[in-house]
C-alpha cells in the first residue's frame, strides 16, 4: 500500500530577522517517519517548558514526499507485479506533483489548519512580535507570533462583524438623527487598517484615533495589503494614527469617545495584547466613553459546538477566552453582549463581545433588532473610502467589483439586516458552556488562548 506521511517539526529557533523562506535552506529531518519529510521552518512550535523563553514560535511549512519503501522488496518478479509496480509509480508521480510547501497552523488542542503554501511574501520578526504576509489557500494572508490575523479570503467578514453592530449601535443609543452618534471612535491595534477602514465608511464619523504598539505590521499591511485599507485609510483627513500602548495612551487623554474598538492579537502567553482583556483595561475604556458610548472587542474562539477542551485542556491550561471576556466586561458595564461571526481562515466561529451601559431593556433591543432598521441605516450612512483597492481574490458570492463611489448596501460585502440577528444568535451548545464558566480576567490572574 502505497504510504504518505506528513510531519509537523518542533524546531527552537531564537528570535532573529534570519527566517528561513519557503524554498530555501531547508532543514531536513530524517529518521522520524518512514517517509522522507522536508520541512521549511518558518515557525515551530515550542514545547510547554520553552513559552516564556527569548524564543519565536515558527509555523512549520511542509513539504511532503513520499515512500515506496514498504513495497520495494516484495520478492515477485513476474510481469503482474511488474505492471503494478509501474502503476504504483504513476499514483506516486501525480501525488508528488500535488505535493508542495504546506502553512500549518495550531488551531486547537489535536486540530491544524494544513493547506497549501504558494509563497512566502514578508517575513520579519519586529520588537513586538514576528509578521509574515503568505499567500495560502485563503488568499494573501497576515500572520503574527504563528497566528492568522485575517485572510483575503474572509477578512470582510472578521472586520465588518467586529465594527458595524457597534457602530451602529451607538447611533441607536443616541438617537438615531442624522447628526447623532458615532462621531469620535478610538481603535486599539487594527495594524491591517481594516478596521479603521470601516469606521471610515460610517458619515457621520469625524475623527478616528488609532494606536497600534507595532509599526512593522502597519508597514507591512501597507506594502503587501492595501486591499485592507493601506495609504488611503491611513493617511485619510479624519484619522489620527499614533504608534504607543493602548494602555499608557487611554491613562494619557482625557478624551472621551462614541465607540471603542480593540482589534488586538489573542491574549496568548508572553503575547504584547495580554493586559487589554483584563478588568483593569476595561474600567480604563469605561471612562473614556462618551454618555451611550459602544465599546466592542474581538474575543477570540466561539466554536459553534464548544469541544470538551473549550475551556481547559488536560493539564489545566485555559484554551478559549470567549466566555471569560464576556465574563469581564459585565463586571464594569450593564451589559456585556457576546456574538460570532463564521471565519473559516481561522479554523472556526469567531467571537465578539459588544458592551454598553443603559436600561435592562436594551440588551434584547440591541439583539432584535429588525433587519428593516439596519438595512435604513446602512443606506443612510455607508460610504466608499476612496482610493481603498478592491481584492483581486473573491469569494462566491462578493465578486462584483466596487467602482469607488457606492453608497449603502453596495459597500458592504458581509454585513446587513439579516446577518446581524445571525451573529447574535449563539448556538445553544455555546450558551450553555458560557453559562458554567465563571472566569474572570485580571491582571493578577490573566487567562491565555491556545
Amino acid at each position: 500500500m502505497l504510504r504518505f506521511s506528513a510531519l509537523l517539526a518542533t524546531i527552537t529557533l531564537p528570535c532573529t530577522n534570519n527566517l528561513v523562506a519557503h524554498g530555501h535552506d531547508v532543514v531536513t529531518v530524517s529518521s522520524v517517519f518512514a517517509a522522507d519529510v522536508l520541512v521549511d521552518a518558518s515557525r515551530s512550535v515550542l514545547p510547554k517548558s520553552q513559552k516564556n523563553k527569548n524564543v519565536t514560535n515558527f509555523n512549520v511549512f511542509e513539504q511532503i514526499a513520499n515512500s515506496d519503501s514498504n513495497n520495494s522488496n516484495s520478492g515477485k518478479n513476474n510481469s503482474k507485479n511488474k505492471e503494478a509496480k509501474e502503476d504504483e509509480h504513476v499514483a506516486i508521480e501525480a501525488q508528488r506533483a500535488k505535493a508542495g510547501f504546506r502553512y500549518v497552523e495550531d488551531v486547537a488542542p489535536g486540530l491544524k489548519l494544513d493547506m497549501d503554501l504558494y509563497s512566502v511574501l514578508h517575513m520579519s520578526t519586529s520588537a513586538v512580535q514576528s509578521v509574515q504576509v503568505i499567500d495560502s489557500y485563503f488568499g494573501r494572508t497576515l500572520v503574527t507570533d504563528g497566528k492568522t490575523q485575517s485572510a483575503e479570503h474572509d477578512e470582510f467578514v472578521y472586520h465588518e462583524s467586529l465594527v458595524h453592530p457597534a457602530l451602529f449601535w451607538s447611533a441607536f443609543l443616541s438617537g438615531r438623527s442624522g447628526t447623532s452618534a458615532p462621531k469620535t471612535v478610538f481603535i486599539g491595534g487594527g495594524g491591517e487598517l481594516a478596521t479603521a477602514r470601516e469606521v471610515l465608511r460610517h458619515n457621520t464619523v469625524e475623527r478616528v484615533v488609532m494606536v497600534d504598539i507595532d509599526p512593522e505590521v502597519i508597514e507591512v499591511s501597507k506594502k503587501y495589503l492595501p486591499e485592507w485599507g493601506g495609504e488611503a485609510v491611513l493617511n485619510h483627513p479624519k484619522v489620527e494614527y499614533i504608534v504607543g500602548d493602548v494602555q499608557q495612551y487611554l491613562k494619557g487623554i482625557n478624551e472621551k469617545f462614541d465607540a471603542m474598538i480593540i482589534d488586538v492579537s489573542d491574549p496568548i502567553e508572553a503575547g504584547p495584547a495580554v493586559a487589554l482583556y483584563t478588568q483593569e483595561f476595561y474600567r480604563l475604556v469605561a471612562q473614556r466613553l462618551n454618555e451611550h458610548g459602544v465599546f466592542v472587542t474581538q474575543a477570540g474562539s466561539a466554536s459553534f459546538i464548544p469541544f470538551a477542551h473549550s475551556s481547559l485542556n488536560g493539564e489545566g491550561d485555559e484554551v478559549t477566552c470567549f466566555s471569560p471576556i464576556k465574563n469581564t466586561l459585565a463586571t464594569v458595564f450593564d451589559h456585556a453582549i457576546p456574538y460570532s461571526a463564521p471565519v473559516a481562515s481561522f479554523g472556526e466561529d469567531w467571537g465578539f463581545v459588544l458592551a454598553f451601559n443603559g436600561p435592562e431593556d436594551d440588551a434584547r433591543n440591541l439583539v432584535d433588532l429588525q433587519h428593516e432598521e439596519i438595512n435604513e441605516l446602512i443606506e443612510d450612512r455607508i460610504v466608499t473610502v476612496p482610493g481603498v483597492p478592491e481584492h483581486k481574490f473573491r469569494s462566491i458570492g462578493v465578486k462584483r467589483a466596487v467602482m469607488g463611489d457606492e453608497t449603502g448596501g453596495d459597500v458592504l460585502k458581509h454585513y446587513d439586516g439579516v446577518v446581524h440577528r445571525r451573529l447574535f444568535a449563539l448556538s445553544k451548545p455555546l450558551r450553555e458552556a458560557m453559562k458554567s464558566d465563571e472566569r474572570v480576567m485580571t491582571e493578577a490572574n490573566p487567562i491565555f488562548m491556545y
